[in-house]
């Protein structure tokens, strides 16, 4: 089911902290085009977002939705594909998703070829003869589902045909942005020529995400936590993602890109300078942007020593990622990575964070896990350390593992929780999904939650020598069986590195057996 934004439900788009105040919201004579439309980001993501936001009315008043590909089809197939991952499971979404596909028409273009985006201006001027208000100023979104391989071109096209002179445009931009600095930048300087920064969304989709947009507020809305995130009282920090399959016959793209850019270098680099940013002076997108940025200033390049990586091989009837026919033979591009950073500033200097990512491990999970420093030794000795856990997903919840005395006349220490689980404090409400909470920020023109320029270049600095030295030094990483917890050596990397301590106490969360 579609899932409603938790704000007020109007015909216009609501603004609130770090959103779009003073920002141009666009309510009505839009239309959004989204190129790459026939592929499966636009149909797993895209298009089920939009009808998200159109279903629950976040949508500008008589929105238009083209989308523009290479892939020749009539509107039907097209309508087919866009309903594809799109669910209606009560009457009313049906004939919603009914009205939802009128509004989306297509047009079939060549990416590098003038005569595509000329049909395109077409259509788009054929859309907007349907609005009431004809002198009002025409508002254009271009959304780019596309590999990145064709960004430059492609957006340069958007502003040569199909820029409107007189409206407001807005242009958002998938990951990956580049594999390293030097393709980062060029590829930036190639957006920049044609579109406004203040025009530019970089979508990392992470940052849509519920429980990452709420670590603004669970550290500097709550005393007690903000308080205690510091070099004196924490230990250290994993910033963990995992994912229980492997490549499945899309090895060819994973392979060029590999672990680190799919998902350290981006998502887990950007939950880590949310959470150790310094408080920002608003909940401006500036100032909250330019407290990530500072943040990300203090972390040296990550070095080789400090990075664990591993490939996943066969186990049972489960195959290795060499199996995949779509993975060059003899690869060793990791599908596991694990690296040790540091933030040498005055608040977080000699605090590990450790980053992890990795592919056909166990389950499924991305979570954030403070760990804090051991008691002060004399009444308690060997006691489990407190640990502050912030899921991600699935299941999102905050939980801060604790210890008590066990009920009893003896005098025993049990570790326990504080448990914060959405599904069962907040059961009377959806939570967005990632995608629909961005777009709908780009509508509102609000770039809290995207990553700016200069944010980009210092993140691909930190990790650029590293995958360099990949490239060049072709490490061959440790075998795992798939479905492992970690990859072969992990335990060790972090007791080393880090100083984790995993406790040797009977502990489990609790809640995952009652979702």
């Amino acid at each position: 089911m579609a899932s409603v934004p938790n704000e007020k439900k109007t015909g216009a788009i609501a603004t609130g902290p770090g959103s779009s105040e003073g920002q141009h919201v666009l309510k009505d004579n839009t239309v959004i085009t989204v190129a790459g439309a026939s592929g499966d980001l636009a149909k797993k993501k895209t298009f089920p977002a939009l009808f998200g936001l159109y279903n629950n009315g976040f949508l500008p008043e008589g929105i238009r939705i083209v989308g523009y590909a290479r892939t020749k089809m009539d509107e039907e197939d097209y309508h087919k594909r866009v309903s594809q991952y799109i669910k209606t499971p009560i009457p009313a979404m049906k004939q919603k998703l009914e009205e939802f596909l009128k509004i989306c028409t297509y047009v079939s273009g060549q990416y590098d070829q003038d005569d595509g985006f000329e049909a395109l201006e077409k259509e788009l001027k054929k859309c907007e003869e349907s609005y009431k208000d004809k002198e009002a100023p025409k508002n254009r979104v271009f959304y780019m589902a596309l590999p990145p391989s064709v960004f430059t071109v492609v957006a340069a096209n958007f502003k040569k045909h199909n820029y409107s002179e007189g409206g407001i445009n807005r242009i958002i931009v998938e990951k990956p942005f580049g594999k390293d600095l030097e393709s980062s930048r060029e590829m930036q300087v190639g957006l920049k020529k044609e579109w406004k920064e203040e025009e530019i969304f970089r979508i990392d989709h992470y940052l849509g995400k519920e429980m990452v947009k709420n670590l603004l507020v669970l550290r500097f809305a709550n005393v007690m936590l903000d308080a205690s995130f510091n070099k004196n009282l924490i230990s250290n920090v994993q910033i963990t993602f995992k994912e229980p399959f492997g490549t499945e016959g899309r090895g060819g793209y994973f392979d060029e890109f590999g672990i680190i850019r799919d998902v350290m270098q981006n998502h887990l680099l950007q939950v880590l300078s949310i959470l150790t940013m310094e408080r920002p002076v608003s909940f401006s997108a500036e100032d909250i942007r330019d407290e990530k940025v500072k943040v990300l200033r203090y972390i040296p390049e990550i070095k080789p020593e400090d990075v664990l990586l591993g490939q996943y091989v066969a186990k049972d009837d489960k195959p290795g990622y060499l199996d995949d026919e779509t993975v060059p033979k003899g690869s060793i591009c990791p599908t596991f990575a694990a690296c040790v950073v540091h933030i040498n500033s005055p608040r977080w200097e000699g605090v590990p964070f450790i980053l992890k990512a990795g592919k056909a491990l166990n389950e499924q999970k991305a979570e954030v896990r403070i760990q804090y420093k051991d008691v002060t030794q004399g009444i308690f000795k060997e006691i489990t350390r407190n640990e502050l856990v912030i899921r991600v997903q699935p299941n999102e919840a905050v939980y801060l593992k604790m210890n008590s005395k066990a009920p009893g006349l003896a005098m025993r220490t049990v570790p326990t929780e504080m448990d914060l689980t959405y599904k069962r404090r907040f059961s009377d409400l959806k939570i967005p999904e990632a995608y629909e909470a961005l777009i709908l920020d780009a509508f509102k023109g609000d770039h809290s939650n995207f990553v700016r320029d200069d944010e980009l270049d210092i993140a691909w600095k930190i990790f650029t020598p590293l995958l360099h030295w990949i490239d060049n030094e072709k490490p061959k990483p440790a075998p795992y069986p798939y479905g492992s917890r970690n990859a072969e050596g992990f335990d060790e990397f972090l007791k080393t590195k880090v100083g984790y301590q995993r406790s040797e106490a009977p502990y489990t969360w609790p809640s995952t057996s009652v979702l």
